[in-house]
């Protein structure tokens, strides 16, 4: 597993590795009940939602893309759902902020789940993806 403690003999260190999931496991919450970049975004240029019929979660993605420059100038996420959607959704969208759509295309799943720095079940993958399919749709 990627993201496992290990003590200076490279053995895992279950103890360090419990903190440490409770430290992003604390961020996801916070992200959960406090989004960065949520909220309306009436001047988009680009719009996708997406909808999760397993669970219920539901993100529609804004942006504001400058056809200048190719860059996002703006972007929000409305929506609801699982912590893990909520918080996935947030760190995408501070991520690409700013950023060229040449930037932001090598961004896939792996980087998701880096971002969101927990361990995912196969469950939940759909979860932590549905703001990167939002997204994808949006810039379609």
């Amino acid at each position: 597993m990627e993201n496992q403690a290990k003590d200076e003999k490279g053995k895992f260190d279950k103890e360090n590795h419990g903190l440490s999931l409770l430290m992003y496991r604390e961020n996801i919450l916070d992200l959960y009940k406090y989004p960065h970049n949520f909220g309306s975004l009436n001047q988009a240029t680009h719009s996708h939602r997406e909808f999760n019929a397993l669970c219920g979660d539901d993100i529609t993605i804004k942006l504001i893309i400058n056809n200048k420059d190719n860059k996002i100038e703006n972007i929000k996420f409305q929506g609801s759902g699982c912590a893990i959607s909520m918080a996935s959704a947030s760190l995408l969208t501070d991520e690409i902020k700013g950023k060229t759509l040449k930037e932001i295309e090598t961004i896939d799943k792996d980087k998701i789940l880096n971002m969101l720095q927990i361990p995912i079940s196969s469950v939940r993958l759909r979860c932590a993806l549905l703001c990167l399919d939002a997204l994808k749709g949006a810039l379609k």
